[in-house]
């Protein structure tokens, strides 16, 4: 699996999740039909991971977290235990703090 940054095909989402979030990096990526959004806000990180014809694979779901591990956000054990995530039908919500608030 390959994550590319698409951000460029998305200006209306960026715009809009800037606008209305404390969001200020937004990025999207797509690996086919599963598509991330990721964002980074003064106190955490968050990664939205959607497919809108299947659920997310679990081998999916780690190949991402990777991805973004080694790239984007370096966490530490303290904001390992404090990660919440959300799992629906084709949609994953994972908000990782930066901080303790």
């Amino acid at each position: 699996m390959r994550l590319i940054n698409v951000t460029g095909s998305h200006p209306e989402l960026v715009k809009n999740q800037l606008k209305y979030t404390d969001a200020f990096l937004v990025e999207v990526y797509s690996a086919g039909n599963t598509d991330v959004v990721f964002s980074e806000a003064p106190t955490h990180y968050e990664l939205l991971i959607t497919n809108k014809y299947r659920a997310i694979k679990s081998a999916e779901l780690d190949k991402i977290r990777e991805f973004f591990f080694k790239r984007k956000i370096h966490p530490n054990k303290a904001m390992m235990e404090l990660v919440k995530t959300v799992h629906m039908d084709k949609l994953i919500e994972i908000s990782i703090p930066i901080r303790q608030v």
